[in-house]
């Protein structure tokens, strides 16, 4: 299967989701760490979805929403100091390329809407 660029950006940002999901305490861990584990695994899924499917636009739009979800959560970490500082920079970052390259793909699929609209 031709892997994306998006989808291989995901995998790193799981990766280090789950290494910085470690420091939480064990009380979280079962409860906003599993939220936040769920929010990335939907992300991917969204992800090969889209990727496969002729008509992405619905798709699209649930991968935009589940990033935003993902990136309150991760906030909500932070600010309940199960992260620190420099680890939810180096997430958030991570996460806000993953919406740079979701909105470029959503912004080309409407493009290629309107071109095919216009042809008729």
């Amino acid at each position: 299967m031709k892997t994306l660029i998006i989808e291989e950006k995901c995998r790193e940002m799981m990766m280090y989701g789950y290494q910085a999901l470690k420091q939480f305490p064990k009380h979280e861990r079962h409860v906003l760490g599993a939220e936040i584990r769920l929010s990335m695994l939907q992300l991917q899924r969204l992800i090969i979805t889209a990727f496969k499917r002729y008509h992405k636009k619905t798709t699209l739009t649930d991968l935009d929403i589940e990033l935003a979800i993902l990136k309150r959560r991760v906030r909500l970490a932070k600010d309940l100091h199960y992260l620190d500082i420099k680890k939810y920079q180096l997430w958030v970052e991570q996460l806000v390329e993953l919406g740079k390259m979701i909105g470029g793909w959503i912004r080309s699929v409407n493009a290629n809407t309107k071109k095919q609209v216009a042809a008729l």
